[in-house]
């Protein structure tokens, strides 16, 4: 299984996963014409994907749904009650909808669907498995929830949210409801929480952990990867490869 998020971060978000014959398209926050150019990155022609999935409707996750979709008659998966708060632009043609603790087999993937606390309608996460192992994709969260935890345990790979440090957001620029949104319980994982949950997912068979969705105002990628370090040093079972996405280029690694 080949990963690569084709970018991170508040301005735009997509994941690709290739496996075997099949190449699913996680979220298409992106202009239709600039994903047609990351994926080419990656090596992926648009044209070739077997499905979208969509973890929820903000823009930064669905900004190039309805184009891309349209253009390549691509079939989405999504949430009923997200499909139903799509705006007419990113609403595609062919909607699959799920419930959160659906199974979805696409291609040679199995794709597991569950809730997480966000502020949107029916924000999800999934796990991706395939003959090579499980991918866990958790990257838009308030509060991991005991239930995230537990679909998330025995992944080889990880694609965990590490959006802000909790002082740059106090000291930052953002106005005060912004902030108590961005750190509420429907909101963003910051450094320490994704470190925390991350503690928790430790297994001999974690390979690689990727931190997602960081703020570019918010946070720094050290000010993250020091927090998931300080966690990894802590234990011995596991010495997965830590990556940081980036908003302005793709970032890949095998699972």
């Amino acid at each position: 299984m080949t990963v690569s998020l084709l970018a991170s971060g508040s301005k735009g978000n997509a994941l690709l996963v290739c496996c075997g014959s099949t190449r699913l398209l996680i979220d298409a926050g992106l202009s239709a014409r600039e994903l047609c150019r990351r994926l080419d990155l990656a090596g992926v022609a648009a044209e070739t994907l077997d499905a979208v999935l969509i973890t929820h409707e903000h823009v930064d996750h669905v900004r190039g749904l309805g184009a891309l979709s349209r253009r390549y008659r691509l079939p989405v998966h999504l949430h009923h009650a997200t499909a139903a708060a799509l705006a007419d632009a990113q609403r595609p043609e062919q909607i699959l909808e799920f419930d959160s603790g659906d199974e979805l087999v696409i291609g040679d993937l199995g794709v597991r669907v569950f809730p997480v606390t966000h502020d949107a309608s029916a924000a999800v996460g999934f796990t991706i498995s395939g003959p090579f192992g499980k991918l866990g994709i958790a990257t838009d969260l308030g509060i991991a929830t005991r239930l995230v935890a537990e679909e998330l345990r025995g992944c080889r790979g990880l694609v965990l949210e590490s959006n802000h440090d909790e002082e740059l957001l106090r000291d930052g620029p953002y106005p005060w409801p912004l902030k108590q949104r961005i750190k509420g319980t429907h909101g963003h994982l910051s450094n320490r929480d994704s470190a925390v949950l991350l503690e928790t997912l430790c297994w001999p068979g974690l390979e690689t952990v990727c931190l997602a969705h960081l703020s570019e105002t918010n946070n720094h990628p050290q000010l993250a990867e020091t927090a998931a370090h300080e966690v990894l040093g802590r234990q011995t079972c596991c010495q997965p490869l830590l990556l940081v996405g980036r908003q302005d280029r793709p970032t890949s690694w095998s699972v």
